[in-house]
């Protein structure tokens, strides 16, 4: 298993156009591979003292955080997926290259690849 894990900073009043964005995201992710996609809305996200989640993507008075994964079989299917979701014509959806029309500030972005240490479900 590995999964690809991102926290943003979204406008409050794009709580809507995001959640677009991502259930258009999941139906390309999924057919490249992706087992699983989570989208987590703020909704009690304290200040730390030190550092927190709106540090650390720079969130701006009115900026929800979203906390969210993709998981995958491995780190090769992700990576070789990767290049290939990107080529998607879907993704013109999407609006312009630089991301400029996401409904939040994709330079903010907080992301990286993990593999599970510890997995468990009721």
């Amino acid at each position: 298993m590995y999964v690809n894990g991102f926290i943003i900073a979204v406008p409050e009043g794009n709580k809507q156009a995001y959640k677009d964005v991502a259930e258009k995201f999941w139906e390309i992710a999924k057919d490249y591979g992706a087992r699983s996609q989570i989208e987590c809305w703020e909704v009690d996200v304290p200040d730390g003292k030190t550092t927190d989640f709106r540090r650390a993507v720079k969130a701006e008075e009115g900026e929800k955080i979203v906390f969210s994964w993709v998981t995958w079989d491995d780190k090769e299917t992700a990576d070789a997926s990767h290049d290939r979701m990107m080529a998607d014509e879907r993704m013109k959806e999407f609006g312009a290259d630089d991301g400029s029309d996401m409904p939040f500030d994709g330079k903010r972005m907080v992301y990286g690849g993990f593999e599970p240490l510890v997995w468990k479900e009721a």
